[in-house]
């Protein structure tokens, strides 16, 4: 069994910052990458960031140059780092780990609004 607890989120006016927060625990032997999605209402769930074994980052397109990934120095928990955010950045946000299967959180609500 794979658990992850993700923290943070919330409300924030446009052009301010959120960080979000995620702990793997339980059977996590090798983890392989660590990310974001986010999904908006009626829209797919989408690609937001990823950290991989080592260390290497990767970001979604609409959130390069204002979104931040990294990691604990257990390399169980991921953090998101979210600067100058926008109204379009509202969605839901899940973490998800990648061991052999890729596990995901229950996802945290993030709203851009003034």
């Amino acid at each position: 069994q794979v658990q992850l607890v993700e923290s943070g989120g919330g409300l924030v006016q446009p052009g301010g910052s959120l960080r979000l927060s995620c702990v793997a625990s339980g059977s996590i032997f090798s983890i392989n990458a660590m990310g974001w999605y986010r999904q908006a209402p009626g829209k797919q769930r989408e690609f937001v960031a990823v950290i991989v074994i080592d260390g290497s980052t990767g970001y979604g397109d609409s959130v390069k140059g204002r979104f931040t990934i990294s990691r604990g120095s257990a390399k169980n928990t991921v953090y998101l780092q979210m600067d100058s955010l926008k109204p379009d950045d509202t969605a839901v946000y899940y973490c998800n780990v990648v061991l052999r299967s890729r596990y995901w959180g229950q996802g945290k609500q993030v709203t851009v609004s003034s």
